[in-house]
């Protein structure tokens, strides 16, 4: 009956906040009562925070009303991924993680390069540094010009307390960038007692993994993570490493939460390999062409979380600073230029909540962002597609600076009209300034165009509106309306292309609708939740087939959203997630390819109408534990012209551990179970097929020791 509550109570954050408030607290009780059990079983401090004996519920709640986009009482969708749940997949790529949720689907390239997807096609360019918001511990790692489609490179994730994941536009807490979800990472916090711990693993495809844990209790908590990674395909080389720390107190009347976070990568990368079905060539899957390719970076943030009681109400202040360099080859552009780039930050967050009443509840909130950063682009040898071909001139094409302004005013209303329905309401108006000063020559450049020093401003609104309505004790429905935009990427407005004129990316909206429901049944033995979507968007900013900007596309996103975890036994659960998505432009672009023409009601590439997966778990006895998943992504349009496409794959995987002793747990994961030949990333570009291909089967085996 205890495991059966345990994980009835862990699947509630799981499945995206299938909440009821009675049998939130109803768990809590007895989760906490089972985990003090379980530490005095182990000799542990009962309040020490052991690996092994996790506090599920307690964690999740607060990760939700400390750091959390949304309450577990508010309107839209969002999925919480657990510290036991991250220590168990023990991933080698964050995609590993996110993609076990609805919606979601990264893709991943070579070593730790990736592309991201929620309830979206995989964008690139502009419109993949700037659609999704990552922050860590509610706090944005990059300031709003200065994305990265390889965002969730710097975060700390794989010691991380829990993984926040809101699908559609986030709330009016949250601004530029947060247009079809954001990633939220919290660290973990001090638990209270002196903790050390040590994961260690090694991969039989090359692959050695650490993490470092020192908690001093009540003084601060310190983590470290390191990957050595010798590389499955051909000069795939890579070393990262990540660390992180939170420290708290209490200081002249105000709760002190401070962090810090810092990351660094060297990696050999690999190019696609290309030609039909490729990837399924597993020697050409090994090869790579461009050997000299690599990915240096590095970045760190550090941020302060005060908070205290003013006028009856709670004031939130969270000042934070936060840079970041990188340095690669574009191995996936013809050309294989060189890019430089950086930034450095600072900013406020700051908000102020008051609970007028047990019907009403108000918060206002001041952002404000400061930061300057560069990009520079070179070509060091000649290229063309033909002879006399003068579009990529050796040389540099970009080197400019961009100083960076952002203010931000916003607002938002809880309100019960009745026992079972409450309001929610926000609306966030925001500003931004840029200032662009170009140590390049100004104008065209073969394909490229540079253009002279410059300022530029853009401002707008996000309103938010939800309804829930608690249709019984364990079940909940709500609908949600929420506008998510994002003022154009330095990189959109900058860095132009020759048949691009000056200033004419715009901000990028998308209005989105949604209904859903969540709950449980049979007391808890079966938690649920589920959403339909349906959103458009305009000023769509990505680069055409022939390479060039295009700025005022536009799209129509639509889908229905299904998780669950289903309680068989005391020892078994199947838990689950599918997505199916119709994902459309709604425009027409004609390019000198035919073969890419865009028309409208075209499926947008790379966003597959299937996306599912599923876990089966067995527990044994307190020591075991045994899991058999399955990811699923269906069949994709590879071009904008539905022309080409990828059929899809199906990836089983195992993993099992084992509590030697009280302080010490080994485990084995093993990847790709059937040995199947798939894709990560499937595309067409420049006429050809090419991929990333898939792992082979491999085998991960590992070890977490406790030290009192």
């Amino acid at each position: 009956m205890m495991r059966s509550v345990l994980y009835s109570a862990a699947a509630l954050c799981l499945v995206g906040q299938a909440h009821a408030q009675f049998a939130y607290e109803e768990a809590q009780k007895e989760v906490s009562a089972a985990q003090i059990a379980c530490l005095v079983e182990r000799g542990l401090e009962p309040t020490a925070s052991s690996p092994f004996c996790p506090d599920r519920t307690n964690r999740v709640l607060a990760t939700i009303t400390t750091y959390g986009d949304r309450s577990p009482e508010g309107a839209g969708a969002v999925s919480i991924l657990d510290a036991e749940t991250i220590a168990t997949i023990a991933a080698d790529h964050p995609a590993e993680l996110l993609n076990t949720l609805p919606g979601v689907n990264i893709h991943t390239n070579s070593g730790q390069e990736h592309l991201i997807a929620i309830r979206s096609p995989v964008l690139t360019g502009g419109a993949g540094q700037g659609s999704f918001l990552i922050l860590e511990n509610g706090v944005p790692t990059r300031s709003p010009a200065f994305g990265n489609v390889n965002s969730l490179l710097e975060p700390h994730h794989e010691t991380a307390k829990a993984i926040e994941v809101v699908r559609g536009p986030g709330s009016a807490k949250y601004g530029s960038n947060a247009v079809h979800g954001l990633i939220n990472t919290i660290l973990t916090d001090p638990s209270g007692a002196a903790l050390k711990q040590l994961n260690a693993s090694y991969g039989s495809l090359g692959r050695y993994k650490g993490d470092l844990i020192y908690d001093q209790g009540y003084l601060g908590r310190a983590s470290m993570s390191v990957q050595k990674d010798t590389g499955w395909r051909d000069n795939t080389g890579l070393f990262q490493l990540k660390g992180s720390g939170v420290a708290e107190t209490v200081f002249a009347g105000w709760n002190v939460t401070a962090w810090a976070s810092a990351s660094y990568l060297e990696q050999e990368t690999a190019d696609f390999i290309q030609g039909p079905d490729a990837y399924e060539d597993r020697d050409l899957a090994k090869g790579n062409d461009d050997p000299l390719a690599y990915r240096d970076a590095w970045s760190a943030r550090g941020a302060m979380r005060l908070e205290r009681e003013l006028a009856e109400g709670t004031l939130t202040l969270t000042p934070f600073a936060r840079t970041q360099q990188m340095d690669f080859r574009q191995h996936f552009l013809p050309y294989r230029g060189f890019e430089k780039n950086g930034h450095t930050g600072i900013g406020l967050m700051s908000r102020f909540e008051k609970e007028e009443s047990d019907q009403l509840t108000w918060r206002l909130g001041a952002d404000v962002d400061l930061a300057t950063g560069y990009l520079r682009e070179t070509q060091p040898e000649p290229f063309g597609f033909f002879p006399g071909d003068t579009r990529f001139p050796v040389g540099v094409h970009y080197d400019y600076t961009v100083d960076t302004l952002v203010g931000a005013l916003w607002g938002e209303l809880d309100f019960e009209l009745t026992d079972k329905l409450t309001v929610l309401g926000g609306l966030r108006a925001e500003a931004h300034a840029y200032d662009y000063q170009t140590d390049a020559p100004v104008g065209i450049n073969g394909r490229f165009n540079v253009p002279a020093d410059r300022t530029d401003t853009f401002d707008f609104v996000t309103p938010k509106l939800g309804l829930v309505f608690a249709a019984s004790q364990s079940i909940d429905l709500y609908a949600n309306y929420a506008r998510g935009s994002r003022a154009p990427q330095a990189s959109d407005l900058y860095r132009l292309q020759s048949q691009q004129g000056v200033a004419e990316a715009e901000v990028e909206t998308l209005d989105s609708f949604e209904i859903g429901a969540r709950g449980n049944i049979g007391g808890g033995d079966l938690v649920f939740d589920v959403a339909a979507y349906s959103a458009d968007k305009d000023n769509f900013f990505f680069r055409d087939s022939d390479g060039l900007n295009v700025t005022d596309g536009s799209t129509r996103h639509q889908g229905i959203e299904l998780a669950a975890l289903w309680t068989i036994s005391d020892q078994v659960t199947l838990s689950g997630n599918l997505s199916w998505s119709d994902q459309v432009y709604t425009f027409d672009r004609i390019v000198g390819n035919g073969s890419e023409i865009i028309r409208d009601g075209n499926q947008i590439d790379t966003a597959p109408e299937w996306l599912g997966g599923a876990t089966l778990t067995w527990l044994p006895n307190d020591a075991f534990r045994l899991e058999i998943s399955a990811d699923y992504v269906g069949e994709y349009f590879t071009n904008p012209a539905n022309t080409e496409d990828y059929p899809g794959h199906f990836v089983a995987n195992a993993r099992a551990a084992y509590i030697v002793s009280d302080a010490l747990e080994a485990f084995v994961i093993v990847r790709n179970l059937a040995d199947e030949t798939y894709a990560d990333r499937g595309d067409f570009a420049f006429g050809n097929e090419r991929y990333f291909p898939g792992e082979p089967l491999n085998v991960t085996i590992g070890i977490r020791k406790l030290f009192n």
